[in-house]
């Protein structure tokens, strides 16, 4: 018996939130390795700024998205309740000890062990933005596929991975490709291909809305060959010292742009509504209760 009512594809969040989520994850995977980098002693102030720029396009998106912009100072007055608030605190010392340990390394040549640690600092807070990030989706309980507690380790690992990727774009066009970005590169690819696995197999097993089991279902082919196999494939090649620096960068672009799309589908195209269902038929009179079905739902087990 069927009772309730269809899953709705949600409209309140657009493109722009998803940009947020894309340039905040991209940003802050790219501001760890820009900070390793600087302790490796390779060059790390070009990352660094185009960490920054990824974290302020993404923060910008969702000011565009306010119903009322000038009014945006009130998502810092709800740090009890909202990680969408922890995000924009977060984002504070995340700029002011990026942007202090830009500046050092700029002005002061030879204070580049300091700028090391203060990029370190930074990257360590762009962690924690990148965690309250992840946790915001968490928190929508009304939307199946954000409230899966399985999001919470694929947003991490794939802001991580593509801020790999966009590392090593930025590595291969300065000619400083290194083995330890090829390696990292390699296992963060991984991870977030297990945690996307992962994914998918807890909505199925946990029941999710069936448009939405459809669109990841669709798109799992083009995610798993050209947004892990293939990069996969380029940085054992690099790592093998074929082409590093171009074979890398084609893995970052491939590594990045997985990432971006899964976000989007994620954001927009599966986030289908609870819906509204009886968890049993009543009755009237005489008669058995049953237990009810979830209308455009799929029910692991039945």
């Amino acid at each position: 018996m069927n009772i309730g009512t269809v899953p709705k594809l949600q409209r309140s969040w657009d493109l722009r939130a998803a940009c947020n989520f894309i340039g905040g994850g991209t940003g802050a995977g790219l501001l760890l390795f820009a900070a390793v980098s600087a302790v490796l002693g390779w060059p790390s102030v070009a990352a660094a700024l185009a960490a920054l720029a990824f974290v302020g396009f993404g923060l910008s998106m969702v000011w565009l998205e306010i119903g009322k912009p000038l009014r945006a100072i009130n998502v810092f007055f709800h740090p009890q309740t909202s990680w969408m608030t922890r995000e924009g605190i977060v984002a504070l010392p995340l700029f002011a000890l990026a942007g202090l340990s830009i500046v050092l390394a700029l002005a002061l040549p030879d204070a580049d062990v300091l700028a090391a640690m203060v990029l370190e600092l930074a990257a360590m807070v762009g962690l924690g933005f990148l965690y309250c990030q992840a946790r915001i989706l968490r928190a929508a309980r009304g939307i199946r596929a954000w409230s899966e507690p399985a999001l919470l380790p694929l947003m991490l690992a794939s802001g991580l991975a593509e801020g790999a990727g966009v590392y090593l774009v930025i590595a291969g066009a300065l000619g400083a490709t290194a083995p330890w970005a090829l390696a990292l590169g390699l296992v963060l690819c991984g991870a977030r291909y297990a945690a996307w696995r992962r994914y998918r197999a807890r909505l199925s097993t946990n029941g999710a809305p069936v448009a939405s089991l459809a669109v990841l279902h669709d798109a799992a082919p083009l995610v798993t060959w050209s947004g892990h196999a293939l990069p996969a494939a380029l940085l054992v090649l690099a790592m093998a010292g074929v082409l590093p620096g171009a074979l890398g960068a084609l893995a970052g672009v491939a590594m990045a742009g997985a990432g971006w799309y899964v976000k989007v589908l994620i954001v927009l195209r599966a986030a289908r509504s609870n819906g509204f269902a009886v968890v049993r038929t009543p009755v009237r009179g005489r008669g058995t209760s049953k237990a009810g079905d979830r209308y455009g739902w799929h029910l692991s087990g039945r």
